[in-house]
């Protein structure tokens, strides 16, 4: 003799195991979204900064930008530029800027000169060679060449003669961050020291 079984109550304990494993994976898919929403935004806001901080300049000229003329001999009749000088320091929020990592670069209508960092030199033997170096420190209180907020540093950096009336350029490119250009013109009449424009 056949037996007949109620099956309703196997269909609602399978509906309720459907039920269950279909929040379980729209919960595993949920947690995997948004795990991948908040890593995108993470690293989208980090190409920001680094953009930022690669894009923005944080030093700045302070003052005038000084010529002084190339000449040993007092009277010389065609003296030309041989350094020029200034005085750079942090922009507002500017991170601080290790000075002798910059690459400082000389460019004419017919030269580009990349000049070398040397803490040795004189005053004096920067009309001569290709060298930049730091000329004076102002507010300096951990006595480096860390370029911090508040702090001057001058200075001096070698140009390759350019004729009076002719416009140079120096690039500096700290080690972070974006190019620095100092665009000037040469004076017709050189005296011993110029103020650029």
């Amino acid at each position: 003799m056949r037996k007949n079984f109620n099956e309703n109550a196997f269909t609602g304990l399978e509906a309720a195991i459907v039920l269950i494993a279909f929040v379980v994976v729209a919960a595993v898919f949920s947690y995997v979204v948004l795990g991948a929403g908040f890593f995108t935004t993470q690293k989208s806001q980090e190409v920001v900064h680094t953009g930022v901080s690669q894009a923005s300049s944080s030093m700045e000229i302070i003052g005038n930008v000084y010529g002084v003329n190339n000449s040993t001999v007092v009277g010389d009749a065609t003296p030309g530029l041989g350094y020029i000088k200034f005085a750079v320091g942090n922009t507002a929020g500017g991170t601080p800027i290790d000075v002798t990592q910059m690459v400082v670069v000389y460019i004419d209508e017919d030269t580009r000169q990349e000049m070398t960092y040397d803490a040795a030199k004189t005053e004096a033997e920067l009309k001569s060679g290709n060298y930049w170096k730091i000329l004076e420190f102002y507010n300096n209180v951990t006595a480096n060449t860390l370029l911090e907020p508040g702090e001057q540093f001058v200075l001096g950096i070698h140009v390759v003669d350019p004729a009076p009336n002719g416009a140079f350029s120096v690039n500096l490119q700290p080690s972070a961050g974006a190019v620095y250009p100092i665009q000037r013109t040469v004076p017709p009449a050189i005296d011993v020291i110029n103020i650029l424009n």
